[in-house]
């Protein structure tokens, strides 16, 4: 949710910064005559209809700066995605990559498997793993799909403890084997 508060706020901020420099710069060119400049200050000063909008907004620009800047300079740690355990001794935690990896090296020793990449996403129920592949398209893709799904799943619950609730396995595509022609001279 702070997220997206904060891109809206980057979006405004961005709109009402490039609003006044275009504003200084057709100023600054001339482009505005110079009475409609001095009228519209004249407007700030006595006029409460400009004044009170010209307050809010510079208000606005304001409180968004502030909140840039303690965004920018804040001290804290980098948010790694992680899964954390606790156990007796302590804290373990284990990256999102490290499983990934984990996932890649399990799908890669099944037979018919060219190319993969896995994304793990971390669910109520335990970890889901996405694997996308490339085959070589000599073995069923059913069975060579199930054992994928079963090697990933058991690999990557015996050695970081954690439970697995989803493999999905894609098939991209079938990986194109090269043939080369002999050339007889």
């Amino acid at each position: 949710m702070i997220k997206v508060l904060d891109r809206l706020l980057l979006f405004l901020y961005t709109l009402i910064i490039g609003i006044s420099v275009v504003f200084f710069l057709t100023a600054s060119f001339g482009w505005v005559p110079i009475e409609t400049s001095a009228n519209f200050l004249r407007n700030l000063y006595y006029e409460k209809s400009t004044a009170y909008p010209a307050i809010a907004i510079g208000l606005f620009v304001l409180l968004v700066t502030c909140r840039f800047f303690f965004v920018a300079v804040r001290r804290g740690k980098a948010h790694i995605p992680s899964i954390d355990q606790r156990t007796d001794y302590g804290d373990i935690r284990i990256s999102l990559e490290t499983v990934e990896n984990l996932a890649l090296k399990s799908a890669g020793r099944v037979r018919g498997v060219k190319d993969m990449k896995a994304r793990v996403s971390v669910s109520d129920a335990g970890l889901d793993i996405v694997i996308r592949a490339f085959v070589d398209g000599e073995t069923s893709i059913p069975e060579l799909s199930e054992e994928m799904q079963r090697s990933v799943k058991n690999h990557i619950e015996d050695i970081t403890g954690i439970p697995v609730a989803n493999v999905s396995v894609f098939v991209a595509n079938v990986v194109q084997t090269q043939t080369f022609k002999s050339r007889v001279e």
